[in-house]
């Protein structure tokens, strides 16, 4: 069978394009990076591709809100071409940034038309940019792209990574549909985030927006202490781009 095509999509500001390529690369798919304007110049783009992945970054330089101009562009622009991507099947994954940018657009958790977004990712607790490496837990079958996974340990670096729910029922209501299905172990919470949100996901499954960077980790010698022995064969974050591929075999 062919490769998958994945598209990853970048935007001013966007830094982790090359690794993310390269992951999914490793993983054995053919990745094209773009930048936002070609598909705002043509949408019907988006039709050469399976996955398409919004990857970490600083995009547009996070001035008016990590992610907001970039979400909102695809949510003004290019809405009709991402629901027409999901409904075919295919899927969605935001890394960090691209986390933040799916956050303020539709595409992951759809806002209610009375009361708008049912979360948002906001400043950390500690009001400063975190850059470290935290262990990781999943919750329930429902993702593609964490099938199979139990456990990671990947790095973090974000200074708006807090994942906040307009209420407590909105937690539990996307608790109980399976969405929050990446959490810090508790002790690693960098930013505060509730219930220790590090991931979620939407209702199909193949959506994906989570805070950490398993592009930074597909290698054991990324690992921090590869050299003490505690590395595992491949990299924690390999897996997921393995998933992402094997989805369309």
């Amino acid at each position: 069978m062919s490769k998958p095509n994945v598209l990853i999509l970048r935007a001013p500001g966007t830094n982790c394009d090359a690794e993310t390529a390269f992951a999914f690369e490793q993983a054995g798919a053919a990745a094209e990076t773009l930048h936002i304007n070609r598909l705002l110049e043509n949408p019907s783009l988006f039709q050469r591709f399976q996955i398409l992945c919004i990857p970490g970054g600083f995009s547009y330089g996070d001035d008016l809100g990590a992610g907001r101009i970039f979400g909102n562009q695809i949510q003004h622009h290019l809405d009709a071409e991402l629901s027409r991507f999901k409904a075919d099947g295919k899927l969605i994954l935001g890394i960090c940034n691209g986390f933040q940018v799916l956050m303020k657009s539709p595409v992951l958790l759809a806002p209610d038309a009375e009361h708008g977004p049912a979360a948002t990712l906001t400043l950390n607790d500690s009001g400063r940019y975190h850059d470290c490496w935290v262990r990781l837990e999943t919750h329930g079958h429902k993702c593609v792209f964490l099938n199979g996974i139990e456990r990671m340990y990947l790095p973090v670096a974000h200074a708006e990574g807090k994942f906040v729910t307009r209420n407590e029922a909105v937690l539990q209501q996307l608790d109980a549909a399976g969405q929050l299905v990446l959490r810090y172990v508790h002790a690693d919470n960098p930013n505060g985030a509730m219930a220790d949100v590090a991931g979620v996901c939407d209702p199909t499954g193949r959506v994906l927006g989570l805070m950490p960077h398993p592009e930074r980790h597909i290698d054991p010698t990324q690992h921090p202490r590869w050299t003490r022995g505690e590395a595992g064969p491949v990299g924690d974050g390999l897996q997921m781009f393995r998933n992402a591929v094997g989805y369309f075999s």
